[in-house]
């Protein structure tokens, strides 16, 4: 409930970016800020243009963060494991988004981005060089989404919205180990 004591709904028009800050939203079951916050990983969804690239960007600006407080041999076992909890919470919330909005992938839903972002940078040492490559790489495959990534978008609801994000992260993930295996970052 808002202020005034009555329920606010999300937007059901393309383009329009969602709830405003601060603003709680409901639905017939209850209050679902939760899912309007994971999936739009905390508002970064709402940047223009392109929140997926924002999307993108803030988590390999947050893994590099995480990363210099994490010991380099628990560093690919910490990056698995928010993988893990970006699909388990992220699928659940971009379920309940899609529905409320009445459209199959909202733009602003970043959680899947987030997800394929961090699958690119797992076993890849952190630098400005490595950190770019990944973004790149990832932002290509999410794009261009070469074959079954775009048949996995056809999976139901945000199954399909998060996990053809995750096959785009599985193609840049290889590119960048192979990118790595040639040396191409000079490490």
């Amino acid at each position: 409930m808002n202020k005034q004591g009555s329920a606010t709904t999300p937007p059901a028009v393309v383009g329009e970016p969602g709830p405003r800050s601060g603003e709680v939203v409901e639905n017939r079951q209850g209050t679902a800020k939760w899912a309007w916050l994971v999936a739009t990983f905390f508002g970064v969804g709402y940047g223009r243009p392109g929140p997926g690239s924002w999307g993108s960007a803030a988590t390999v600006l947050l893994w590099a963060l995480v990363s210099r407080c994490v010991p380099g041999s628990f560093q690919v076992a910490t990056c698995t494991a928010l993988v893990a909890l970006a699909v388990a919470v992220g699928i659940p919330a971009a379920t309940r988004v899609a529905r409320e909005t009445g459209l199959h992938d909202p733009q602003f839903v970043v959680i899947d981005e987030v997800a394929g972002q961090l699958i690119t940078l797992i076993a890849v040492p952190v630098s400005w060089k490595t950190l770019l490559a990944g973004f790149i790489l990832f932002r290509a495959f999410d794009i261009v989404k070469p074959p079954p990534v775009g048949q996995l978008e056809r999976l139901p609801e945000g199954t399909g919205i998060v996990i053809d994000d995750v096959g785009a992260g599985l193609y840049a993930l290889a590119s960048m180990q192979l990118l790595l295996h040639f040396r191409v970052f000079g490490t």
